[in-house]
Parts: C-alpha cells; sequence; structure tokens
C-alpha cells in the first residue's frame, strides 16, 4: 500500500482493533484445540482423555471446545485428519509423479512417511488405536477407512507400478501390503513403547532401520547365484 493511500486511512479506534484481536483469536481456536487434544490423545489414550482436559490445555472453555466439536469422538476425528489422513492426497500426488526407478519409489515412501508422521507425536496416534480398539470399535472403524485403507492403496500403487513395469515380481498382492507396512507399524510401537521407557535398551535409528528393511525386501534374505562365494573374483 502506498504512503499517499496510507494517510487517508483512519486508524482503527480501540474496540475495532479489539474486535480484530478476538476474530484472530477465534479463528486460531481450533487449531489450537486440535494440538492439545493430540498431545492429550498420544499422552494419555483415547478412554482416559477428558474434554475439559484438552479445553484447559488450548486456554479455552469447555463450552468452546463443544462449539468447535460437539464430541470427542468428532475431537479425535479431527486430529487424525488434521495430522494424517488430510495429507493422503498430498502424498499421492507426488508418487504419481515420481520420476525413478520403483526401488527408489518404495525407499522415499517410507522416508517421508517417516519424516512426516512417523517422527512426530502423531504416530502415537498409531498405538492408541491398537491399544484401544477393542473397546472403542466405532473408532477402529473410522481409523481403518480414514488411513488404513488410504495407506494400501498407496503402497499398492508402488507396488502395482513396480510390477507393470517389469521391476518387481510380487506373487500375491494383497498380501505383499503387510509386508511393507509391518516394519512402520513396528518401528511407531517401538517408539511410543519399550523405546519411550528404556531407550538405551533399544536403540533404533529409524533411518538405518527403514534402509535395512526395504533392502530386505527388494532383496530378500536368499543368497542370489552372483552372490555366491564361489563366483566373487
Amino acid at each position: 500500500m502506498s504512503s499517499s493511500v496510507s494517510k487517508h486511512i483512519s486508524p482503527p479506534s480501540n474496540a475495532g482493533v479489539a474486535l480484530v484481536k478476538r476474530e484472530r483469536r477465534k479463528e486460531a481456536r481450533p487449531g489450537e484445540l486440535l494440538d492439545a487434544a493430540l498431545d492429550l490423545f498420544v499422552e494419555k489414550g483415547f478412554a482416559a482423555t477428558r474434554s475439559e482436559e484438552v479445553a484447559a490445555r488450548a486456554g479455552v472453555s469447555k463450552g468452546t471446545l463443544f462449539l468447535y466439536f460437539p464430541s470427542k469422538e468428532e475431537l479425535f476425528k479431527a486430529v487424525v485428519r488434521e495430522n494424517i489422513s488430510g495429507r493422503f492426497q498430498e502424498w499421492r500426488r507426488e508418487l504419481e509423479n515420481f520420476e525413478g526407478g520403483t526401488a527408489d519409489m518404495l525407499r522415499y515412501c517410507l522416508k517421508v512417511w517417516w519424516d512426516r508422521v512417523g517422527a512426530t507425536k502423531a504416530s502415537g496416534i498409531n498405538k492408541l488405536i491398537i491399544g484401544e480398539a477393542r473397546n472403542f470399535p466405532d473408532i477402529a472403524a473410522f481409523y481403518q477407512d480414514e488411513v488404513i485403507k488410504p495407506v494400501q492403496g498407496l503402497i499398492r500403487m508402488i507396488l502395482q507400478r513396480g510390477v507393470d513395469r517389469g521391476e518387481f515380481h510380487i506373487a500375491d498382492m494383497d498380501y505383499a501390503l503387510f509386508s511393507v507396512m509391518a516394519p512402520m507399524i513396528f518401528l511407531i510401537m517401538m517408539k511410543h513403547s519399550l523405546g519411550a521407557c528404556v531407550p538405551q535398551g533399544y536403540p533404533i535409528d529409524p533411518e538405518r532401520y527403514l534402509t535395512s528393511q526395504v533392502d530386505t525386501l527388494l532383496h530378500g534374505l536368499c543368497l542370489r547365484p552372483e552372490d555366491a562365494p564361489g563366483d566373487r573374483r
């Protein structure tokens, strides 16, 4: 804005400034509530987290919380969408536009997953679901539809790309998906269980771990003919 124009704009009154601040604060509250809810869900689990605790941690009243999220279940769903499932479309676009080989694509997929979810506090949601799914089947069903199925879809897309390009041989695609998912789930569980309680006993380096897992997936455990001791020169 030029100075000539700004001279003709009257400064806002104190009342106007207060109104703007209130409006900005109101707009920020959903994000603050989601951050507070994520912290508490990961720290205490779904059952033990109370709505009033979330409101208090965010610095608002319980009534304000329910203004945005009418129940704890809806709050949890919003946390999952904000931190995990809301990113799937972006990740799918990245993978669809990936130009390298499919082996590199798989490595990239696991690295991105760790950087954007696994290494963050949001990874604790997975442990929450595993621990409390039996007691909250509706929440478990939501997570299955919102997170697990889309993740399987992305992994299937990668593996099918490798098959179509003649880079992978996969006998059973439905179960091959679990071979990719299982290492990620293990890493999260270790991070939020034994790794959190006795980290010195479980010094897992995530990058090294994922690199090892992808190499095993791609090359297997069996010795290839070209790797046989008699063929080495």
